[in-house]
């Protein structure tokens, strides 16, 4: 196995996460996870671009951080719209929940 830089299971759990947008870059030394732009088939009006940093090599809430940045389609212009707190907090507990699986399943005993 290759040593990273940041916990190994956040590293997993956030590539899992994240992997319905493409990725434009993602580094394991340094814990960022950047994703290009989705857009959902059912909301075409709207896209996401993503952010993902690992902070720490330990498996806790501080040391994850999601960044989420939004657009909307007005008249043909991609125009920046707000994202809720709760989005980002949702996937921050999604990477989590899945980190801590991750490691529920591969740790022996």
């Amino acid at each position: 196995m290759t040593t990273i830089g940041v916990n190994g299971y956040l590293w997993q759990a956030a590539l899992d996460t994240v992997s319905f947008a493409p990725l434009l870059q993602a580094d394991a030394n340094s814990g960022v996870i950047i994703t290009d732009w989705y857009a959902n088939p059912r909301t075409p009006g709207e896209r996401v671009k993503l952010t993902v940093a690992i902070l720490d090599q330990d498996l806790r809430a501080d040391a994850l951080r999601v960044a989420a940045a939004r657009q909307v389609l007005q008249n043909g212009t991609w125009v920046a719209a707000p994202v809720t707190a709760a989005t980002v907090q949702k996937l921050e507990d999604i990477i989590l929940t899945r980190a801590r699986d991750i490691r529920r399943t591969t740790l022996p005993g």
